[in-house]
Order: C-alpha cells, then sequence, then structure tokens
C-alpha cells in the first residue's frame, strides 16, 4: 500500500520533479518516505520516518541532483515505522537500490537462503531481499534481465518494484498485482503507481499488466513478458482532471471535500445526458439481460453497494453485495452474473484479487470509479466514472456522495423516480446546518461509543457514519438494523451513550427503536426530513435521504475529529488506497 515513483534521464531539477511526484502518491502511504538521486558514479540517499513534508523539511529532498532517481512513501507492513525500514533498501556495497509496493511472500525463505550465503541484513522488510536477491545474481554472472526472469519465476507475492544500478542508466521495473504505469515524456520517462504522479508533465502512459516487466531509458523502452519474450504495449493518450490538489484556504482536505460537494455533484450528473450517457446505457442493458447482480467492493464503497442493492430491490430487481475480502466465501459467479465493483481508488487489492477470478469464470464487470486509467476499470467490461475529482482525505466523503447519485441514475433509469437535478442544491441546504453539527461534536468528542441506527435506504448510511467516527475519531461507533438493537445492542446503552437516529418519513419503526433507547438514557440526535428533529433535512425521497444524512455524519465527525487533534487527512494506521490483501 506504498507509492513509488521514478525518473530516468531528468530533464530539471530531479528533487523536486521526485518531490511533486511522491505527493501525489501520498495518499497511498505517510509511515516513512526515501529519495535516492543518482549523478554519473554518485548517489544522493535520502529518508525517515513522517509524512513526506515533515521528512522534506529534515532532509532537504529538493537538493537532490542526478539523471536518474527513485523514490517511495510507504504503509508498512512488514516491518515496523522505523527509519532502518523506509525505502530505498540497497546492497552493502551500495549499487543496488530498489523500491516496493506489495508483500514478498516467500521473503523468510529467501532472507535465509542469502544469509546462508554471507548477505547481512539491516531492516526488518521483505524489501530488503530484493537488492541482496540481484546482488547475488550478478555476481555469479547473470545480467539485470537475466536475474529479473529468475526472480519473477522465484517471488512470491505482490510486487510494484522499480530497480536501478549504479553504473548503468537504465531503471528496471517489475510488475505483479501492485499497479505501475510507465510515462513517456520529452526525453525523459517516469514511472509511477498511478498516472496522477506524472500527468502534469506528460499525457502519454503504458500500464504495465501482471507478470511484465520493462527496461526503461531516458528516450526508449523495452517491455517483457516474466519469461523475457519482448513485447509491444500501446501508448495511450490519457485525459485527467486537472484540479489543483491543495487544501487552499481549508484546513484539512475532508472539510474542502465535504464543502465542495454541490459542485462536483452536478459535474456527475452533467454527464449522465453526455459523456457517459453510453455508459449508463450499457449498464441498464446488462442489469436487464443478466440472471444476476452481485456488487463487488469495501469500506465506504461497501456502504454505497448496499445502497444499490437496495435501490434496485424497490425495482424488483435481485441484487447482493458482500465485503470483497468474503466475496467468495458467499456468491458463486458465472457468465450469467453481471458484477460490479465499486472504488475510488480503482486499485483496491481486495477488489482487484476476485474481479480477476469473476473474470476467469465468465462473468461481465462493470465499475463504479474515481481514477480513470485504473486497474479495476481496465478490467471492466464497462465503467462509470463518478467524476469526484481527486480525493485526497483518507476518508471518503464526496466520492461517497458521487457513487450513490451514480446508482439513483442507474435505477432511475430502471424506473425509479427521483429528481437527481435537485440534489446539489439540496446538499447546498444540508451544508447551512454545519453550525449545529458543531455544536454537536462539542458533546460527542469525548464520548468513547456511538450507535447510529437505520433502517431500509438508512442501515447502510448508519454503517457510514460510524466508520467515520472510528476512522476520523478513532471512537467505537457501530452502525446497525434499528430493529436489531433489541437482540443484543440494546444491552449497552446506559446514561448518556449517544445515539443517532436517522428517521425518513417518520417511519413507525425507526420512531420506536429510538423511543427504545431514550426509555434507557441514552442521548439521541435525530436526523430527518420531518417533523421535529435535531437535524431537518431538504424535502427529499428515501434514497436522497441517504445524501443529506451521510453529509451531517461526515461533517460530525470532522468537527469531532477538529476537536479531538487527530490526523484528520491521514487517519491513524490507514492508507487511501489498500493495494495489500
Amino acid at each position: 500500500m506504498c507509492g513509488i515513483f521514478g525518473i530516468v534521464g531528468c530533464v530539471g531539477k530531479l528533487g523536486k520533479i521526485m518531490l511533486d511526484g511522491i505527493t501525489k502518491l501520498e495518499y497511498r502511504g505517510y509511515d516513512s518516505v526515501g529519495m535516492l538521486g543518482i549523478k554519473e558514479e554518485h548517489h544522493d540517499l535520502r529518508k525517515d520516518v513522517g509524512n513526506v513534508d515533515t521528512v522534506n523539511k529534515k532532509v532537504k529532498f529538493e537538493e537532490i541532483e542526478g539523471w536518474m532517481g527513485i523514490v517511495q512513501t510507504r504503509w508498512a507492513t512488514n516491518g515496523g515505522v522505523e527509519k532502518r525500514n523506509a525505502h530505498p533498501h540497497f546492497n552493502k556495497e551500495k549499487t543496488i537500490f530498489a523500491v516496493h509496493n506489495g508483500i514478498i511472500e516467500n521473503f523468510e525463505e529467501i532472507k535465509s537462503n542469502l544469509t546462508t550465503l554471507g548477505y547481512e541484513f539491516l531492516s526488518s522488510t521483505d524489501t530488503e531481499i530484493i537488492p541482496h536477491y540481484f546482488d547475488h545474481k550478478i555476481k555469479n554472472g547473470k545480467t539485470v534481465k537475466e536475474a529479473i526472469i529468475d526472480f519473477m519465476d522465484d517471488i512470491e507475492g505482490t510486487f510494484a518494484i522499480l530497480l536501478v544500478v549504479k553504473g548503468d542508466d537504465h531503471v528496471y521495473a517489475l510488475k505483479r498485482d501492485s499497479p505501475l504505469a510507465l510515462g513517456i515524456g520529452d526525453g525523459m520517462n517516469l514511472l509511477g503507481s498511478d498516472i496522477y504522479a506524472f500527468n502534469t508533465i506528460t499525457n502519454k502512459s503504458i500500464f504495465f499488466e501482471d507478470n511484465e516487466f520493462a527496461v526503461i531509458g531516458a528516450t526508449y523502452h523495452q517491455f517483457f513478458d516474466s519469461k523475457g519474450n519482448e513485447i509491444e504495449k500501446p501508448i495511450k493518450e490519457i485525459s485527467l482532471d486537472q484540479e489543483e490538489k491543495s487544501k487552499e484556504e481549508y484546513p484539512h482536505y475532508m472539510l474542502k471535500e465535504i464543502l465542495e460537494q454541490p459542485k462536483v455533484a452536478r459535474r456527475l450528473i452533467e454527464s449522465f445526458d453526455t459523456i457517459q450517457k453510453d455508459n449508463f446505457d450499457e449498464f441498464i442493458k446488462l442489469i436487464k439481460e443478466k440472471k444476476k447482480i452481485a456488487f463487488l467492493s469495501c469500506g465506504t464503497s461497501y456502504h454505497a453497494s448496499l445502497m444499490g442493492v437496495s435501490v434496485l430491490k424497490t425495482l424488483g430487481i435481485s441484487a447482493r453485495s458482500v465485503v470483497a475480502s468474503e466475496w467468495e466465501t458467499f456468491i458463486d459467479v458465472d457468465e450469467d452474473t453481471f458484477v460490479i465493483a465499486i472504488s475510488q481508488s480503482g486499485e483496491t487489492m481486495d477488489v482487484v484479487k476476485p474481479l480477476k477470478n469473476a473474470k476467469k469464470k465468465g462473468a461481465t464487470i462493470g465499475c463504479l470509479v474515481n481514477v480513470p486509467y485504473s486497474t479495476i476499470q481496465r478490467l471492466s467490461d464497462v465503467s462509470i466514472n463518478i467524476l469526484a475529482g481527486p480525493e485526497i482525505a483518507v476518508a471518503s466523503t464526496k466520492a461517497f456522495t458521487n457513487m450513490n447519485i451514480a446508482l439513483f441514475q442507474i435505477a432511475k433509469l430502471l424506473g425509479y423516480k427521483i429528481d437527481i437535478d435537485l440534489i446539489p442544491d439540496k446538499i447546498t441546504k444540508t451544508l447551512d446546518l454545519r453550525n449545529k453539527c458543531k455544536d454537536v461534536a462539542k458533546e460527542l468528542y469525548k464520548k468513547n461509543d456511538i450507535y447510529v441506527l437505520g433502517k431500509h435506504f438508512s442501515y447502510p448510511i448508519a454503517r457510514e457514519i460510524a466508520l467515520k467516527f472510528k476512522e476520523v475519531d478513532y471512537i467505537h461507533a457501530e452502525g446497525m438494523m434499528a430493529g436489531e438493537l433489541k437482540h443484543g445492542t440494546l444491552a449497552l446503552i446506559e446514561e448518556n451513550v449517544p445515539v443517532i437516529s436517522l428517521i425518513y418519513d417518520n417511519n413507525a419503526e425507526m420512531l420506536s427503536s429510538t423511543q427504545e433507547v431514550r426509555a434507557r438514557g441514552a442521548k439521541i440526535y435525530e436526523i430527518g426530513n420531518k417533523g421535529k428533529v435535531d437535524f431537518l433535512v431538504p424535502e427529499c425521497n428515501m434514497a436522497d435521504f441517504a445524501v443529506y444524512s451521510t453529509l451531517l455524519g461526515h461533517l460530525i465527525s470532522y468537527e469531532v475529529g477538529v476537536l479531538k487533534g487527530t490526523e484528520i487527512d491521514q487517519c491513524r494506521n490507514l492508507a487511501k488506497s489498500v493495494t495489500v490483501l
């Protein structure tokens, strides 16, 4: 779940270009960061623990010069958050350097073999075996290309690797499961975990597929399969949203991304009858044709998929959704299945792996993603871009809203009655309740437990709001079906325990469940569209009530985080794109 970036044939200031590139990849991890620059026979390696800005202030990445370089921002998997575990890793003579995203599953075995041969390890990471492995192979007469072929055969696990060897003016790039792309520049080539890392430099890209490697020079590239056979790869001209990835005047990205939702919702809605019309039409055709509809997602996207199931059910269309990591436990797919993957990043490994298996079984694949040209989009037969724009905060907000709006449009085309055009203005009205959210946050930020109750379309929203209290505020929160209260959870309700109740149209069962917790002393916060509630959202139907109630839940969790002083944009132990299993 790390971000890697590399340049060969640098035109300009190496350190600055690599710093800009890795900053765009910081959403993938911020435990440590390290950068290597190579200039002729000299190398400059700087790394430390912390996010990109923190480490840069210590080591001054901008000062690194050279013609070639690699850099990594790390999310710790194998090995703790320590400077010795920061990438790049190197051999004893510091002539071979590597950065890596992924997990090498058999690294203990390989490390043991290399230790027997006299190699010494400075870190506790799996990545450090890479430069030692290549050191051993090269010293025994192999070329780098031949050593890569051996490596691809010997290594079990996932990886995107950038490898440089002093005295060799190439970057060697290897890929299995973890994402990697090549950017074709003017007199230089660039590599990154995603194309946003270099999209301001070039719009020409080649995407690595599994079990491929490449030899990258300043003005040329060669791609090979895992056996060393050269393969032709098409260069794609990419077109990406060029929105500025800065906080602007906002204290946090999360707040910026919450407040820009009227704009991004409108952008998506305007695409329904223009640039994405054919994609939506194809979705509708497949939903009508296929016998089984199955959603594949996780985290916040899973909550959106539950909304998709709910809204399709109102139309008599049967669909199922299971958390992606347990997909094969609960759902069988075949050629009569339309699998709909939902993912903000389009790179989530928990989704990618079962999606590949579903494709092998003959299923038709569709997706809703926020990052074009991502792995999930490229695996899909038809895709919808939710057009939320770059989302930097780990806790997803605007992407979740646009996922739901896209699902509402699918339902509308199938016959569901909803006026989607009104949603952006109603989001604006809901945002006017921010001061009330601040007041509630003052009552919640010292609490240890929060419960969120929902029913029908509000159940997925209860889960989503609870997730934000966990992610952003580090508070135990449980989002649940209100009807399940009396089957266990009611035992945990006591004096002044906060309960957020999502009440659409004064639903009698929701009102009853709310009374049950109130009778046991809970402090109630009601979000509804009618009556005397703490938060009255604009007039709506059951579907878009979910949008406005989610918005309030996200705002409250944000304000709680401000009061608690948490790492709002870079939630503890989490990363934006989960590219490991």
